[in-house]
């Protein structure tokens, strides 16, 4: 094992998208950041450059709201903001149609990582289907690679989908993907959602979870209820997830940061409010 007590704390990107409508906005955001205990962000491609309507679209209408950060010049501003980038979000198409491209951008960020979230409109319940993704994961690691980038696969629910009788879809990507070409960002809010115990899995990757996506789970209603309460994204340390044990687990097995990514559901709506909360818990744990 490769503990790891120099963990970076930083926020994803998708949380921040309506408190960075312009340069100026974002830099106070980000100061805003730095000032709770941050170092770190995770930059998504599709919101460093000029968005697709579709992708405005679909990250609206799934709950996260996005902005419009696409006309500033992010190099300047994360050279301005004194916070790292610890890695950015692509698309897999992209990186296999493009790899030079996707490795220079890593570059000028000075991340090592690039990370592809689950597909969109896929069928993680059809095995052939999750094998060829595998294939085209280790295709794409192995592209990155030869320019030093390092590949890291980010999960959400519907990979604990079974694509076999015994097995899920993640069952498949862990088993047939090659940790020499591809790797990964685990997030334990979505498996937690899906019914599963996400600290076993943590344990199950061991150092192959370079990177860790943190959020709680809760509800903020108060007063009384009918009989079920819809849980939702909660600030740390405020819903019922055994995060301090999942920190200390990303720790030991040497992750290199910890990403904030409370997806809506904030306090007063508020984003900011919610990662200053939130950095309570980042402080004292990570």
């Amino acid at each position: 094992m490769m503990e790891n007590n120099n963990v970076i704390k930083a926020v994803q990107m998708i949380q921040l998208g309506t408190v960075m409508g312009s340069e100026k906005q974002a830099l106070e955001t980000m100061r805003l950041m730095k000032e709770a205990g941050y170092d770190g962000i995770e930059l998504n491609g599709f919101m460093i450059r000029k968005m697709p309507l579709i992708v405005r679209v679909l990250t609206t209408l799934a709950g996260m709201p996005v902005g419009k950060t696409g006309k500033s010049d992010w190099k300047k501003l994360m050279a301005e903001s004194d916070l790292k980038v610890v890695s950015i979000h692509e698309d897999l198409g992209s990186i296999l149609k493009e790899p030079e491209k996707i490795i220079e951008e890593a570059k000028s960020f000075h991340t090592k990582f690039i990370v592809i979230t689950g597909m969109h409109q896929f069928d993680y319940s059809d095995r052939q289907a999750v094998l060829e993704l595998t294939e085209k994961l280790n295709k794409a690691g192995k592209q990155l690679k030869e320019g030093d980038i390092a590949l890291l696969y980010h999960n959400h629910n519907c990979e604990f989908r079974k694509a076999e009788p015994e097995k899920t879809a993640y069952d498949l990507i862990l088993a047939n993907t090659d940790p020499e070409y591809v790797n990964f960002e685990f997030d334990s809010y979505w498996p937690t959602e899906a019914g599963v115990d996400a600290l076993a899995w943590m344990e199950r990757l061991g150092e192959r979870m370079k990177l860790y996506h943190i959020n709680d789970r809760g509800t903020r209603i108060s007063g009384k209820t009918g009989s079920i309460l819809k849980s939702d994204s909660m600030e740390l340390g405020t819903g019922n997830m055994n995060l301090t044990a999942m920190v200390e687990t990303a720790k030991k097995y040497g992750v290199e940061a910890v990403v904030l990514e409370s997806h809506k559901n904030w306090i007063d709506k508020s984003p900011v409010k919610s990662f200053q909360k939130s950095a309570v818990f980042m402080n004292k744990y990570v």
